[in-house]
């Protein structure tokens, strides 16, 4: 073994090599004793309301995230210096076709993830699971939220269930999880059955910048603007793949065309540093409709700057005290 491939650092082995892990990250599934960052599938695509295979996600973005490195090249950040990360398996689900009952198997998993102090950054899933998650990182007080989608999913009962993956930001809010002032929703579009489908959103408070906003305020003033609404209290960053235009991100749920496109979307997440988040996810990868396996490769991206930015925020929270 060369010097420049030591058999101790997995992250220098070739990366066709060992298990899938996420990041190459060492896999963690029952000891998670000094972790500090813990990344964690959620493998359940129970709240979809169409296309299905969010289920297959947390697999495949741990396969390609293989091709994602230790340093950040654009910010200079290597989390794995600031803290220590580890991939703690998957947050399965032993009744998946008990929809209520799977989100409080979710909430219990992060529970202990939550009491342990270890900050999670899921990749799902449907967008179903980001409330469960929520309901174990802000029990203790109401949260801000960074959220990139193509849909507010602030919507309500479909089909004679509330919690499914277009509504987990309303119940999130009537639970007292998020504080609605202090939540911005970025790239808003697509066709509509009802124009006041999102009108949650706008009663409550909470910031939408739909598509054609984006474009008139530029990547810089969408940062600006998420800077303001979140401040400096503690927030949670929700990253739906469907907020990015399909020919980036074809396998996933409910596509809309006319998104913000891979580089915006990093740009933007580079742009949220200094934000106090607490947890983050990558939701809505769905491979079976991506046989490319890039739609996973980008959530596997877009998770990388996430981690990120937990990392600089967890650094921060401890030079704080």
């Amino acid at each position: 073994m060369s010097k420049d491939a030591p058999a101790d650092d997995p992250m220098l082995r070739p990366r066709y090599t060992g298990l899938a892990s996420f990041m190459r990250a060492p896999y963690r599934d029952h000891d998670w004793s000094g972790v500090e960052i813990g990344m964690i599938g959620v493998p359940y695509d129970g709240g979809v309301t169409n296309r299905p295979g969010a289920r297959h996600g947390p697999r495949e973005i741990r396969n390609q995230s293989s091709l994602i490195r230790r340093i950040n090249q654009a910010t200079g950040v290597c989390p794995y210096d600031l803290c220590q990360v580890a991939d703690l398996g998957d947050a399965w689900i032993e009744k998946p076709y008990e929809l209520e009952g799977a989100l409080d198997e979710i909430a219990a998993f992060f529970g202990d993830v939550h009491d342990r102090g270890i900050t999670p950054l899921s990749a799902g899933g449907d967008h179903s699971v980001t409330l469960p998650i929520l309901r174990a990182v802000a029990r203790d007080r109401p949260l801000g939220l960074v959220h990139f989608d193509a849909h507010c999913d602030t919507g309500d009962d479909y089909l004679g269930s509330k919690f499914h993956h277009g509504a987990p930001f309303r119940r999130a809010v009537e639970e007292g999880l998020l504080d609605p002032k202090r939540c911005i929703q970025i790239g808003i579009r697509g066709s509509l059955n009802d124009m006041d489908l999102w009108s949650f959103s706008h009663d409550q408070g909470m910031r939408v910048i739909y598509i054609e906003e984006f474009y008139e305020l530029g990547v810089k003033g969408v940062i600006a603007e998420a800077q303001r609404v979140v401040g400096t209290g503690p927030a949670y960053l929700s990253f739906d793949v469907d907020g990015l235009d399909p020919v980036y991100a074809p396998g996933t749920g409910t596509p809309e065309v006319g998104g913000f496109s891979t580089l915006e979307a990093q740009l933007m997440l580079r742009g949220l540093a200094g934000l106090n988040f607490v947890g983050g996810d990558v939701v809505e990868v769905s491979p079976p409709f991506d046989p490319s396996g890039n739609t996973a490769l980008v959530g596997a991206t877009m998770m990388f700057e996430i981690l990120c930015l937990l990392a600089q925020s967890r650094v921060a929270r401890v030079a704080r005290v």
